[in-house]
């Protein structure tokens, strides 16, 4: 049974986002994704919660970076995404040191260099798994995320199996 939080905060991602079908979709792909890395992994709730939140709300920044700065770049997201998802979480009567930790993420998956923690990795690599397609990058750029950004044992299983194994 899905937790009933996690099926409020997917619906006030979607009701946030409206009619804008790529990014809700892209949302819940990335959540899929997030649940099948997490689901062999030892974690306490609260570090799965993190996670499916994150993968949640992770560019819920983007509408409002597009509105302020006429673009939907990683850095804007990163800028606007935090407030947005603490607004939504908060109703929520969720502990603050799990909404602060999802802003954190939040306000900062276009930056690699800030990986600091299993949460904070299954979203980054959730997400690629998404980006990659979604994007159409080349097998050059899919290896090099591969070396760079993917830590998991099942997330570069899942990479190789979707975008490195011949058809």
């Amino acid at each position: 049974m899905v937790d009933s939080k996690i099926n409020i905060i997917t619906l006030k991602m979607i009701e946030y986002f409206k009619n804008d079908v790529k990014r809700i979709n892209h949302a819940l792909k990335v959540t899929s994704f997030a649940l099948i890395l997490i689901s062999n992994l030892q974690l306490e709730k609260e570090t799965k919660d993190i996670i499916i939140y994150s993968a949640i709300l992770h560019d819920i920044g983007i509408k409002e970076a597009t509105v302020k700065y006429g673009s939907s770049a990683g850095k804007y997201q990163e800028i606007e995404g935090p407030e947005i998802a603490e607004k939504i979480l908060i109703k929520l009567d969720i502990p603050q040191e799990i909404i602060n930790r999802v802003c954190f993420i939040v306000g900062n998956h276009h930056s690699y260099n800030k990986i600091d923690g299993i949460d904070f990795q299954i979203l980054i690599e959730a997400d690629f798994l998404v980006n990659i397609f979604e994007d159409e990058m080349s097998v050059d750029s899919i290896k090099s995320i591969d070396k760079q950004i993917f830590k998991t044992e099942e997330g570069k299983r899942l990479l190789e199996i979707m975008y490195l194994t011949s058809k």
